[in-house]
């Protein structure tokens, strides 16, 4: 039997106020606080202090600023790791950059690896060339930022010295309302072929663009399993995983034996 214990996950399915990071931060704020019990992972939107915006000459940040400062604080206060991508600004480029920020501080951060080109994304903001893995109480945690949820071969979950890699993939998104049939599906199946659990946080409204997103924001299981589905509602919800389910899963159905050694070139 394992000792780690169970996680509780709180998803944040929200509206976004259009390039108004005050207004975002400040909403998210109150939202946090009206959580109202432990929880150990916060998961926002992508973007969620802008919304998906292509004007980052005028929004990004450098790493230690505003947005960091706010998710460095809400952490701590909250005591939950906090996730969720910002536009970052570093050394002259543009990032889809997710930070995954501690209660002591600390923080994992990962690029978008994979640019939306039909929205003109890599055209501003520069490719990931890591796959990242944290952990959280035991737990591995594999990041993933929206169009990334479209490639499996960036986030296999691999078989590596006697164990795999994570336990949890966790994508944020500005997934559109005409293609969400294929969010609900591709994030149920990155669950399933990955023998982990999914979690998916899509925001809900119209953004600038006039594009109109509604959430869906769910977390499957192993099996593909429904362990929560927020629908087309503003609404959070907490929701526990159970390791020890997840490991005797694995290890009564190793499908991860059989499957294809690769590597990826960056």
């Amino acid at each position: 039997m394992s000792n780690i214990s169970d996680l509780k996950v709180t998803l944040v399915q929200s509206p976004l106020h259009w390039e108004d990071i005050g207004a975002n931060l400040a909403m998210f704020e109150e939202k946090i606080w009206q959580i109202g019990q432990p929880t150990d992972l916060i998961v926002l939107p992508e973007m969620f202090s802008t919304g998906f915006s292509m004007n980052a000459t005028k929004l990004a940040e450098q790493m230690g600023l505003r947005t960091f400062k706010w998710m460095k604080q809400m952490s701590a206060q909250s005591e939950a790791t906090l996730f969720g991508s910002f536009i970052a600004s570093e050394r002259g480029k543009y990032f889809n950059r997710a930070i995954a920020m501690n209660p002591d501080g600390s923080y994992d951060q990962y690029d978008k690896r994979h640019p939306f080109s039909l929205g003109r994304e890599h055209e501003l903001y520069a490719a990931g060339k890591k796959k990242v893995i944290f952990e959280l109480k035991g737990w591995k945690i594999c990041p993933l930022i929206c169009y990334d949820l479209r490639f499996p071969v960036w986030s296999r979950n691999r078989f590596i010295e006697g164990h795999l890699e994570y336990d949890i993939l966790v994508c944020i998104a500005s997934w559109p309302k005409p293609r969400i049939s294929a969010w609900d599906t591709l994030l149920k199946a990155r669950a399933i072929e990955n023998l982990s659990y999914a979690i998916g946080v899509n925001r809900i409204g119209v953004d600038g663009n006039e594009l109109n997103h509604v959430g869906h924001s769910a977390i499957y299981d192993y099996l593909g399993d429904t362990v929560c589905d927020l629908e087309d509602q503003e609404i959070m919800q907490t929701s526990s995983l159970n390791y020890t389910e997840l490991k005797e899963f694995r290890e009564k159905l190793p499908f991860h034996l059989d499957a294809d050694h690769f590597e990826i070139k960056t």
